[in-house]
């Protein structure tokens, strides 16, 4: 007959993990990634560009758009918030300063 006494731990789980660019981070603790994947077309065999937008949770405001970032899986946040920042891999190249022109 089976044990009933104490139940079997449960192995830790690996959460998912995407790449992706920052669209938008114009909400208050909050960014939209784009992730692109690239997958083989089933009858055609032609390789399609498929992209998707996350919506993550950034604790900090680290993230600005154009950064390219790492998300992690995470309990449901809010509605649409399913991942959060788990690092920023690359930050976007700013754009140089013009000297602004004094009027004479």
């Amino acid at each position: 007959m089976a044990e009933t006494g104490s139940p079997q731990p449960k192995a830790a789980g690996r959460r998912k993990e995407v790449i992706g660019l920052v669209v938008s981070s114009r909400m208050h603790k909050t960014i939209v990634v784009q992730v692109v994947r690239q997958k083989s077309h089933g009858f055609y065999g032609r390789v399609v560009s498929q992209a998707k937008k996350f919506y993550a949770h950034d604790e900090k405001n680290e993230a600005h758009t154009g950064d390219f970032v790492r998300l992690e899986e995470t309990r449901p946040l809010s509605k649409l918030k399913r991942w959060r920042l788990k690092e920023v891999i690359r930050k976007a190249a700013l754009a140089p300063e013009t000297p602004v022109a004094e009027a004479s």
